[in-house]
């Protein structure tokens, strides 16, 4: 380990609460920011099928 020099600053007992939990509330950030800037993402947690999107016409050939 490479920064194994950190727990001679920081104690363990304090410096591993606070980077678990700082990655706990950027995860928690970043799922409540995705659940309301979407509308499908809500739509899939609750179980809701999504309706498939029609394809369009293919082009048709051009005439020579």
């Amino acid at each position: 380990m490479n920064q194994a020099r950190i727990w001679t600053v920081v104690n363990p007992s304090v410096g591993l609460p606070a980077l678990l939990g700082g990655v706990t509330v950027i995860a928690l950030l970043v799922h409540f920011a995705i659940l309301t800037n979407t509308t499908w993402v809500s739509s899939f947690m609750n179980g809701k099928t999504v309706a498939a999107a029609v394809a369009p016409a293919p082009a048709a050939p051009a005439k020579k």
